[in-house]
């Protein structure tokens, strides 16, 4: 399998770590399987090559201008539209994508290839023997690495299914690996990674950006809430466990809701307060954060960047569906819809439509063309919706703390606080907090995938999944529950076919 095969190169050479506090070093040499492992600096070069492909939730995909992998979740949830046909747009918003269309590829990619630097790190470091490396330090660095190939799975079994099965580093060439069910992959790699990862002593906080407690806790409650779900239906018990762990990180983890939304695209504030696990980009590098550049109007003329893609942007019946005088929507909060004229600052140029603030970098708009800002996988607003969803479904009815963090979430928008709601009635309107709270941050087509339902923006209503009509007059059916497996990846190796239902 081409892919897995790449997987020989990771093993082979290690590149530096995404946080930030190693990002600006280049590296100095390789390191191959066999090399003599025997510092407390090989160890951490190890660990950190876990986190190089995280990169991959926001990697240029080759042939398509303007095109990303964070695209593709965006655009499948019909709530998304793009200035741009070279980004592939049109096939899935008609939805007659297919194993050849753009993002699966360089997702499927990516996460393996992540997976082979986790595999080669936690098969490693155990056998490092060093002055000024103790066993907790490489249990920790161990407990990175599990949580980091957790992640990587959690995102390929929810986005095809059955995947193959890999926990150490490829030993030859022969990579005919069939697929795994994705339970399974749950099952054995995904939860329990993350349980040893749980016993660790890793910090609750890093503000360098590696892994840390409030990481794992944080993921495993996204993993378990998700079980519990579709498609696995894993049952109830699952929705306590999801809990548990956001109710952990919520009391104990030490961090605290940004006081305004724009706090959250202001570089010095990385990796702190909100913030409890991100991929790291610096301005001082060359691989910069994309999602500035991308998410300008095309063609707008308020930048210093030589391209503005106007690559993903909302639907107007995503934007009306917002409450009245939901702080989220108004004016340069999470979205806009004009800024001043770059070449002439007195004009103000005014957009056809709404376009997203959220990754919004001033210093790179108006000067450096290189964002500054990370990209974020987890942040508390995020668990806090988590738990109230879970603790709601495991007690049959929403308790005090599920009512407070939804308070406390919609108090942020200036809206007022909810009433006595039924069980029902409360988790729908967690699951519509997540879709403004939570919106293009490649949140959304995973509920979707996960609760079977979708909020009809037009009509307000909860529609089954299967069934549900976009804006653009597409039907979602069973086959848009999990993406094709890459045609690349099947020519090589035919046992993962057949490929997924409709494709």
């Amino acid at each position: 399998m081409k892919t897995l095969k790449n997987i020989l190169i990771v093993a082979c050479l290690l590149l530096t770590c995404s946080c930030k506090k190693f990002l600006e070093e280049k590296p100095e040499s390789f390191l191959t399987p066999d090399a003599n492992l025997s510092s407390a600096k090989v160890a951490r070069a190890l660990a950190n090559g876990s986190y190089q492909n995280l990169s991959g939730l926001l990697t240029g995909q080759p042939s398509s201008y303007g095109g990303n992998t964070w695209n593709l979740m965006e655009f499948m949830t019909g709530k998304a539209n793009s200035d741009l046909g070279q980004t592939g747009f049109v096939n899935f918003q008609t939805l007659i994508y297919n194993n050849t269309s753009f993002y699966m590829d360089t997702w499927w990619q990516q996460m393996y290839l992540g997976i082979g630097a986790t595999n080669l790190a936690i098969q490693k470091i155990p056998t490092i023997t060093a002055p000024g490396l103790n066993d907790a330090d490489k249990t920790n660095m161990i407990a990175e690495a599990r949580t980091l190939r957790a992640l990587y799975y959690f995102y390929l079994v929810r986005m095809f299914g059955a995947v193959p099965k890999v926990t150490e580093p490829a030993k030859d060439l022969n990579l005919q690996i069939p697929r795994t069910p994705a339970k399974q992959i749950y099952d054995e790699i995904i939860i329990p990674d993350l349980l040893e990862a749980e016993k660790s002593t890793l910090p609750w906080k890093d503000a360098t950006g590696k892994v840390s407690m409030g990481a794992v806790k944080s993921l495993l409650a996204d993993v378990y809430l998700t079980y519990a779900g579709a498609a696995i239906n894993g049952g109830d018990q699952y929705y306590a466990e999801s809990a548990k762990r956001s109710l952990d990180v919520i009391q104990n983890g030490g961090y605290t809701l940004f006081p305004e939304y724009t706090d959250m695209i202001v570089p010095a504030n990385k990796n702190s307060r909100e913030f409890i696990f991100q991929v790291q980009y610096a301005a001082s590098i060359p691989i910069t954060n994309p999602l500035t550049a991308l998410t300008i109007p095309n063609y707008a003329g308020i930048s210093s960047y030589s391209d503005e893609y106007g690559s993903v942007y909302p639907t107007d019946q995503f934007i009306a569906s917002f409450p009245a005088g939901d702080k989220r929507v108004a004016e340069k909060q999470f979205f806009y819809t004009s800024y001043p004229n770059f070449k002439t600052p007195s004009e103000t140029v005014t957009f056809k439509n709404h376009y997203i603030y959220k990754w919004f970098d001033r210093t790179a708009v108006l000067t450096t063309t290189k964002s500054d800002l990370n990209f974020t996988i987890y942040r508390l607003a995020d668990v806090m919706l988590m738990y109230a969803e879970a603790s709601n479904r495991a007690e049959g009815a929403p308790n005090a703390n599920a009512i407070e963090y939804v308070r406390q979430i919609r108090a942020r928008a200036n809206l007022a606080p909810i009433g006595a709601l039924s069980q029902d009635a409360f988790e729908k309107e967690v699951w519509l907090q997540r879709y403004f709270e939570l919106c293009f941050e490649n949140k959304m087509w995973f509920d979707m995938l996960r609760t079977r339902k979708v909020h009809n923006d037009v009509t307000g209503n909860w529609d089954n999944f299967v069934g549900h009509k976009t804006v653009f007059g597409a039907t979602f059916t069973e086959k848009q529950l999990l993406f094709p497996l890459p045609k690349q990846e099947t020519d090589v190796n035919p046992t993962l076919l057949p490929n997924n239902p409709g494709f």
